[in-house]
């Protein structure tokens, strides 16, 4: 048997179960296991500037490619406190991640020694699994756990914290012997898809909404497979959004109360039967009023986790079972039932969601000047193709993105679902850019976003990770301004003042585009509509040259309200701008508007 510490028996176990990156901030709790790094070799690390950047570097990283499991690495104390957020992020959204921390000897850790803290009693409720490793030959067990429990059932987060004594204690292990555990998925039966398939056999307008968990699964190409063998339209929800593309004529839009198209909020609400499947039932899907989503249609939920079924509410018929598994099965029993001359004739229903899809559109051509945000997204349109990725998190940004950016294929629309931290976009994108190093990656976010973890784009000036940032500056908190209308108040979240080092900026504030040079990157600001195209063109050919970030940012007019709803009530979502009358209203509508 070999001899080595407990810290190199890790590392050549992470290498063992696929690790090839990793993500963090050494310091001296962890030292012993950044030298087995570094000793080891086979693991590209990436420095970041704030350990809660590396837990969600570990996260954009997962997201990016099937299978992948991002791995981020923090000292004791505050490092581990800081990468809480991102497991709080990854277990919202089912991604797996590891998070790796030092923690103080074994025979101090109770006595406030210097950066000492519970870490895994804090990591608990927002990971599937956290540990203290108190003994150093329980090492090689407890990571072997740790990736069996994060591809096993509901995918999601572990914390494995590593006393100094313990990585540096050398005990017997044969890396070349181990072998990764394998993974437990649930898969429905025969006889359940059989049931299921009865209810959409008696519907005359089915839907199906596919979630997160499609993608999980890599179930994508069977979801849509599926869909056209029954002819039943497909609402994606925004973690769902990308499994079946924009332009397919069974995608009929999101529904919810401000992710959502005004199409698919129409389409949902004629429906008389829906089949979920890997799919939370979030509430800005639902909306908060339950009796609006449910009322006149009978559900079917498909989810991997035993108990998501009935946790919002009570499905006509629940199945536990991985995505993947399920629409195999799905798709075995249509074929059969197609051969038999079974399946209804759904084209009345199709045709009628396709005409609200090209007659209910909003409005993205404005020639303001501030711009209007709508603008920002349809040249957007123009600009990056089906291909892009785009990565953000959360705010007016990301509501009015979801609404008028399109969304071609699975993993191309990453985005921070459950928890929406705000600086989640920056290094979100840099660890999609390091999955995907050939990849169009389009990170979007509003200025207060972009501002949190801004630090972190000089982690891609450094390790040359290329991508391209769109910053729509309004110098407001946006979503939180638009929240605060109900109550009748505007505080505290104007963000406006006059820069005396930039006077050019006006009311503007933050100079980004200094800030972001100083980091190392390249940046470009854009005033007029039409200036709008050609400075994305730029920043490809910019990102493309220096291999750095490339931030644009869009200077937009101070207030603009986003459509939702202002009662959770999915039947009644506020326009608040001028909606398409005419074809030039929305010329990168998915469909033509018919007018």
């Amino acid at each position: 048997m070999a001899r080595m510490t407990a810290a190199r028996a890790a590392v050549e176990i992470l290498k063992r179960e696929g690790v090839t990156n990793a993500f963090g901030v050494p310091g001296a709790a962890i030292n012993p296991f950044y030298r087995a790094l570094k000793e080891g070799g086979g693991i590209d690390h990436t420095l970041a500037r704030h350990v809660e950047g590396a837990s969600h570097m570990a996260e954009g990283y997962t997201r990016a490619n099937p299978g992948n499991i991002g791995v981020c690495i923090g000292t004791s104390g505050p490092a581990g406190t800081d990468m809480i957020t991102g497991l709080y992020s990854a277990i919202g959204d089912s991604i797996p991640i590891l998070c790796i921390t030092g923690q103080a000897p074994v025979s101090v850790i109770h006595k406030e020694d210097f950066q000492a803290v519970d870490i895994a009693s804090i990591a608990k409720p927002v990971t599937k699994a956290a540990t203290t490793v108190l003994e150093a030959a329980q090492v090689p067990g407890v990571f072997q756990q740790a990736f069996h429990l994060m591809r096993s059932g509901r995918p999601g987060p572990v914390l494995i914290d590593l006393p100094i004594d313990v990585q540096l204690t050398e005990i017997e292990f044969d890396p070349e012997t181990y072998e990764p555990l394998p993974a437990y998925k649930p898969a429905a039966t025969r006889a359940q898809i059989e049931k299921a398939i009865e209810f959409l056999l008696a519907a005359e307008r089915p839907l199906i909404v596919a979630g997160g968990g499609i993608i999980n699964a890599d179930a994508s190409d069977l979801l849509v497979e599926f869909a056209e063998l029954t002819g039943t339209p497909v609402i994606p929800t925004l973690m769902g959004w990308g499994t079946i593309p924009d332009d397919h004529e069974l995608n009929a839009g999101m529904v919810g109360l401000q992710t959502s198209h005004r199409y698919g909020n129409a389409t949902f609400l004629e429906s008389d039967f829906v089949l979920g499947i890997g799919n939370r039932w979030a509430n800005r899907h639902t909306g908060y009023k339950l009796d609006v989503y449910r009322r006149g249609r009978k559900f079917v939920h498909v989810d991997i986790e035993p108990t998501q079924i009935g946790k919002i509410f009570p499905p006509d018929y629940g199945i536990t079972s991985d995505a993947k598994a399920a629409l195999k099965l799905f798709v075995e029993v249509a074929k059969e039932l197609k051969a038999a001359g079974r399946l209804p004739d759904r084209s009345a229903w199709i045709a009628s969601h396709l005409e609200r899809k090209a007659t209910l559109l909003r409005r993205t051509h404005f020639d303001d000047v501030p711009l209007k945000p709508q603008r920002v997204y349809e040249e957007m349109n123009k600009a990056f193709g089906p291909e892009t990725r785009y990565v953000t998190t959360i705010g007016l940004s990301q509501i009015a993105g979801a609404q008028m950016l399109h969304v071609y294929k699975p993993r191309h629309w990453i985005n921070c679902g459950q928890a929406g931290p705000l600086g989640w976009t920056i290094p979100a994108a840099l660890g999609v850019s390091k999955a995907d190093p050939e990849a169009q990656v389009v990170a979007l976010s509003g200025d207060y976003d972009f501002q949190f973890m801004l630090e972190e784009l000089a982690v891609g000036a450094q390790h040359k990770i290329p991508y391209v940032h769109v910053l729509v500056n309004n110098a407001y908190l946006g979503l939180i301004r638009q929240a605060q209308i109900g109550l009748d108040i505007n505080f505290q979240v104007n963000l406006e003042f006059e820069n005396i080092n930039s006077p050019e900026l006006g009311v503007y504030g933050v100079d980004h585009i200094k800030v972001v040079e100083g980091l190392g990157c390249k940046a470009i600001r854009v005033t007029e509509p039409d200036q709008l195209l050609p400075a994305f063109e730029e920043a490809k050919k910019l990102a493309a040259e220096y291999r750095v970030p490339v931030v644009v940012e869009a200077i937009l007019e101070r207030v603009t309200n986003i459509a939702m709803s202002k009662t959770a009530d999915i039947s009644d979502v506020t326009e608040f701008e001028e909606l398409a009358t005419e074809p030039g209203h929305a010329p990168t509508a998915i469909r033509t508007l018919k007018v």
